[in-house]
């Protein structure tokens, strides 16, 4: 499932998604508040520029918000339906949840928007 080359390895670990062997952030721990954004300028593996072009990143925040809203109706279905909660309970589970999750959609939205664009290659960075 996690095999090297896989999409789903890269956008899961924040790796590289050309050569998959390094971090694309300074800091691997997304709890580090203040360092949650933080990514390298390239990769020293295969040299990969992550950032693209100019705002590269501002397109992840339609990918952020397509995950937030996923994660607001998934916490709404668990507690409203699950745990029968009041439609104000719900809310508060909402917003919870999202504020728990902030750090780790943030780092997801990212990952996954740059692998919308670069391809694993088994030969980068070998020459």
């Amino acid at each position: 499932m996690l095999k090297k080359g896989s999409k789903l390895n890269s956008i899961l670990t924040g790796s590289c998604p050309k050569c998959q062997k390094e971090s694309m952030y300074s800091d691997r721990n997304p709890l580090h508040l203040t360092k949650v954004l933080k990514m390298n300028d390239h990769c020293s593996h295969c040299g990969l520029k992550y950032q693209i072009e100019p705002s590269f990143f501002y397109g992840a925040m339609y990918v952020s918000y397509g995950l937030n809203v996923a994660v607001g109706i998934a916490a709404f279905i668990v507690s409203f339906v699950f745990f029968k909660t009041s439609i104000e309970e719900s809310f508060i589970a909402i917003v919870v949840t999202l504020i728990l999750l902030f750090p780790f959609v943030l780092r997801l939205s990212r990952n996954l928007y740059i692998n919308m664009f670069v391809s694993y290659d088994p030969n980068a960075g070998q020459g």
